[in-house]
C-alpha cells in the first residue's frame, strides 16, 4: 500500500466518525436521542413526558418515586414549576378545571374570570 492509500483511508474513517457525532448531535438537538431501554427492572426516576416550548425552552415531567415534578428547563436556568404526588397528579389537574369550572359558572355575569378582553370597568 501506499503513502496516499493510507492517508485516504484515514480522512475516509474520520469522515464516517464526524458524520456520526453529526449525526447522534442532531438527534439529540430535536430531542429523539437519550437513555436507551435495556433490561426492565424497577427505576426510581423516570421522564414522564417532554414538551418544548421554543427552540430554548422545555417543560419536562419528572417521576421520582412516589412524586412528580413540572420542571422548566431554559438557558436562563432551570426552575420547578410543580411538584405533586404521583397518583394524586391526574386528579389535582382535574380538580383544579372543575374548580375553575365552577369559578365562571357562579359569576354574575357569566363570564370565565380570564375573559376580560375587550370590556371595560364601570
Amino acid at each position: 500500500m501506499d503513502l496516499d492509500q493510507y492517508i485516504r483511508f484515514v480522512m475516509a474513517l474520520l469522515f464516517v466518525i464526524a458524520l456520526i457525532v453529526a449525526v447522534a448531535w442532531l438527534m439529540r438537538r430535536i430531542g429523539l436521542g437519550g437513555v436507551a431501554t435495556g433490561a426492565v427492572r424497577h427505576r426510581r426516576l423516570s421522564v414522564v413526558e417532554v414538551m418544548a416550548l421554543d427552540a430554548k425552552r422545555r417543560l419536562v415531567l419528572v417521576r421520582k418515586d412516589d412524586r412528580e415534578h413540572l420542571i422548566l428547563l431554559s438557558n436562563a436556568g432551570d426552575q420547578v414549576v410543580e411538584s405533586t404526588p404521583a397518583q394524586d397528579f391526574h386528579a389535582a389537574l382535574h380538580d383544579h378545571h372543575a374548580a375553575e369550572d365552577h369559578d365562571a359558572a357562579t359569576r354574575p355575569d357569566g363570564a370565565h374570570k380570564d375573559d376580560h378582553k375587550g370590556t371595560s370597568a364601570p
